[in-house]
């Protein structure tokens, strides 16, 4: 019942080797719902440019164990096939444990894990390597390894020799290869607009992968979840004989947001209307709420700071309605952005501080609610996560909002985070709305006290 894919480590070849299933799957005219664990938003992004078919993540700190049993039985169950991929190395968690990490998912769905190994410089080392990984945790079932950047043809004999030494099934040998190169930028892979030529590149990763891939095994390993339930039970809907429509900004900027948002907002009412902040446009007029998602706001300060349409409209647009702001949606909202080249360019203004350049946030977060805001009252815990490179400065100018919350999380201090007010909720922390009943009913009394 389909599979885990898994790695010893990061940038090991996860999503590689997830593209190339995918496009072999494409190839041959089959549907596959793919997974992702942990709170990743970029590799999800190609898993579903490619399988024409959203990928959802699973993440057991952010959403629990029920959700993310439910999200998969059921997801899984809908196509012909069905595949999990892992985040960073098997075992990796939050701090030096376990939590959270793909191994601690993979027992959760009782699958197995198919292991794949950048085998640079790798010789009979690689059988220590592998004998580690099975033996930290014999409950864990791994049901072969793909090797990558195989580099010649005795190179791969040696490494076939190492793996049948230790009886361990080998499920393929991937070549280093231009064919095989995925594009990366500062926080992961690149986003998906920015790979040319795909469709090419999907009919050549297809005839890779039947090249190099064990497929008759794989076919076995990607069969989906027999599901008997086949409605999700999750998603809490309200009927309502009236819709307030909710715009979302969606664009190269802006574009690290869960599928699942969108459709728990419809399914309670509030139809979702994409916008550009880009094209210089304003908010759609029948819009009552407005959603601005992560993404890479610092690659087109420019461009942002030069579609004023768009930046006047959210101003004028933040005084009458609800805003939620997420990472480098809040960034929107403040007065500056310095890009990559650490140019200033000018943004809304809403919110008292400047973005800059600096070192990496990343982890879940515990969050405690200190003021209301759309999305929450005062007292209100919620788990979120956090990862990003810009920070900001002149932060404590006064202004009409509040501090949001305290936040808390694995060997870092209680800080204040946040700016909020009964219109507005800005955060670099990314919450999974789906998982998290209380936000949707807070953001909904939000939207209707405002209509």
């Amino acid at each position: 019942m389909a599979c885990v894919i898994s790695s010893t480590s990061s940038n090991s070849g996860k999503t590689l080797l997830s593209l190339l299933l995918i496009s072999w799957l494409k190839s041959i005219s089959k549907t596959v719902q793919t997974f992702k664990v942990g709170p990743d938003y970029l590799d999800p992004q190609q898993l579903t440019a490619v399988s024409n078919n959203a990928c959802r993540n699973l993440d057991l700190i952010l959403s629990g164990e029920s959700w993310v049993k439910e999200s998969f039985n059921h997801f899984g169950g809908l196509t012909d096939f069905s595949f999990v991929e892992g985040v960073m190395g098997l075992f990796d968690g939050i701090g030096s444990s376990t939590n959270g990490s793909t191994a601690e998912l993979a027992k959760v769905l009782r699958l197995p894990i198919v292991l794949i190994v950048d085998a640079r410089g790798k010789a009979a080392s690689l059988a220590a390597l592998i004998k580690g990984f099975k033996e930290h945790d014999k409950d864990l079932e791994i049901a072969g390894i793909v090797l990558n950047n195989v580099q010649t043809t005795r190179h791969e004999e040696i490494l076939l020799e190492v793996l049948n030494q230790i009886n361990i099934k080998s499920l393929g040998c991937l070549p280093s290869c231009n064919d095989l190169y995925l594009p990366t930028r500062h926080l992961g892979l690149a986003p998906v607009h920015e790979i040319l030529d795909l469709e090419i590149k999907v009919k050549k990763w297809a005839s890779i992968a039947k090249k190099y891939l064990d497929i008759e095994s794989f076919k076995k390993l990607l069969s989906p979840p027999k599901s008997e339930d086949n409605k999700i039970k999750y998603f809490h809907k309200k009927e309502s004989n009236l819709l307030y429509p909710i715009a979302i900004a969606e664009d190269e900027a802006f574009h690290f947001r869960y599928q699942e948002t969108k459709e728990l907002l419809e399914n309670n009412g509030m139809p979702t209307i994409t916008w550009k902040p880009l094209e210089n446009k304003q908010i759609p007029n029948e819009a009552k709420g407005l959603i601005i998602p992560g993404g890479f706001p610092e690659q087109h300060a420019k461009q942002l700071s030069n579609s004023k349409v768009s930046l006047k409209s959210i101003k004028i647009f933040a005084k009458k309605f609800p805003i939620y702001a997420e990472c480098g949606g809040m960034m929107l909202l403040g007065k500056s952005i310095f890009d990559i080249e650490g140019r200033e360019h000018p943004m809304c203004g809403i919110l008292p501080f400047k973005a800059k350049k600096g070192n990496l946030k990343i982890g879940y977060r515990e969050a405690i609610s200190k003021n209301k805001s759309p999305i929450t009252i005062p007292g209100d815990k919620l788990i979120g996560h956090e990862f990003h490179r810009w920070e900001i400065t002149n932060k404590n100018i006064k202004s009409d909002t509040n501090p949001l919350w305290d936040l808390k999380g694995w060997n870092i201090a209680i800080k204040n985070e946040g700016f909020c007010n009964h219109l507005i909720h800005a955060s670099w922390i990314h919450l999974h709305w789906a998982s998290s009943p209380n936000i949707l009913d807070n953001w909904k009394r939000s939207v209707l006290s405002c209509t």
